[in-house]
């Protein structure tokens, strides 16, 4: 379904409730099928999480995530621990596509039985469960945080636990400390120093326990985006969020004070209120936050702000190389931009193309980076239904705030 969206005023006053984030819901989920033990509360409403929840309960011999990252690295680790099982582990086409060697490769060092089902290094991938006995594995620190997450949540479960040497600069930090802030929540010890990881092997039953996962803040950006296009004094609630958030994207409040967003923490939710203040440029490293690249370069070239954005090499392996779709996408619409394989430079266009349409490539966040520039012309959406991977109310909630959704 394509979608044109559209609004006659810049101006918001609104609230909106988002779903539990998709980070923290898949992690729970996994380590929930781990410990049965535990309950989870405000879980995503995300086709990411409903695959994976799938994905976790299936008793089939082969195992579609279609193009579920997150799932596929995940449920892989998850697999290689299940003693007496055998799976395929498969998805879409251009997951297929997406490199997984580098875990593949740790998992069977600590004595996983992995194999490729067609080309190596990328799924579909034969996993045989068993016990895994070796506790020691060494990473490049520059990986998807997925691989390392994956290996930090069966951790527990290993027999000797897993001490994780990470080589060179840890590019993913913050999803990195989501996953041992979730482990020591239901009772796992973790040591994290310097460039080494340790999770202690879980001794005792995990005891009962509830656990609520915060709202998506990477589905805030949007909104982010919406309140610095509009007129100043928009305002808008979102909920539920917290102040000493576990999800890197919360750095989203720190960065859009650049683009004119204050951001006031309540007590189960922020506001988002425009300010006349936006800087001459933008320049951030985002190796940190890589999921609001899109989100932020769109932005900018709504607000004719040059920027240059960094730290965006895993961008290239995500549902499409992100970088490339920006600029084919930002270009239609009249943008000068140029990108490299890490990074992407916006110049100050006064060119802003109506009724344009910009191709999603199977990827949500595209989608729904782009939708906010309805605000300064109306733009088409080439199959809107993408964001269901991690939004599904997305449309919804534009149309609450006024936008014209056909």
């Amino acid at each position: 379904m394509n979608c044109k969206v559209s609004t006659s005023d810049s101006f918001f006053k609104a609230a909106i409730n988002i779903t539990g984030s998709k980070s923290e819901t898949n992690r729970l989920l996994l380590l929930q099928a781990l410990f049965p033990s535990l309950t989870i509360e405000n879980i995503s409403n995300s086709d990411d999480a409903g695959v994976m929840q799938k994905g976790l309960a299936s008793n089939e011999t082969v195992v579609d995530i279609h193009h579920a990252g997150t799932a596929m690295r995940f449920l892989t680790a998850y697999f290689a621990v299940q003693e007496e099982r055998e799976v395929v582990l498969t998805g879409s086409s251009r997951m297929k596509e997406r490199p997984i060697k580098i875990l593949v490769e740790a998992l069977n060092q600590l004595g996983a039985q992995i194999t490729y089902e067609e080309n190596e290094g990328y799924p579909p991938l034969r996993i045989s469960g068993k016990q895994l006995t070796k506790d020691k594995v060494t990473l490049p620190a520059d990986v998807s945080s997925q691989y390392i997450s994956a290996l930090l949540l069966i951790a527990p479960k290993l027999k000797n636990g897993l001490e994780l040497t990470l080589d060179g600069k840890i590019t993913s930090i913050p999803y990195i400390q989501m996953t041992l802030a979730l482990l020591e929540e239901i009772g796992v010890k973790t040591v994290f120093k310097e460039n080494v990881i340790k999770v202690f092997p879980i001794t005792e039953e995990v005891l009962p326990k509830t656990l609520t996962v915060e709202s998506d803040w990477s589905s805030a950006s949007y909104y982010y985006s919406i309140v610095a296009l509009s007129k100043t004094g928009s305002q808008i609630e979102l909920s539920s969020y917290k102040e000493n958030s576990l999800q890197g994207d919360s750095a989203l409040a720190t960065l859009y004070k650049q683009m004119g967003v204050d951001t006031t923490y309540k007590k189960n939710s922020i506001v988002l209120t425009k300010v006349p203040h936006e800087a001459a440029s933008i320049e951030f490293d985002l190796t940190k936050t890589p999921d609001i690249a899109q989100t932020i370069a769109v932005t900018c070239f709504g607000l004719q702000i040059p920027c240059a954005l960094s730290g965006l090499h895993t961008l290239k392996i995500k549902e499409t190389d992100r970088l490339e779709a920006l600029k084919t996408e930002l270009t239609k619409l009249g943008a000068s931009i140029s990108v490299t394989d890490k990074a992407l430079f916006l110049e100050v266009s006064n060119t802003l193309n109506s009724h344009v349409a910009i191709d999603t490539y199977n990827d949500h966040r595209m989608a729904m980076a782009f939708a906010p520039l309805a605000i300064k012309t109306p733009i088409i959406i080439n199959d809107a239904m993408v964001v269901s991977k991690s939004y599904p109310d997305f449309w919804e909630d534009l149309k609450a705030l006024g936008f014209e959704v056909l």
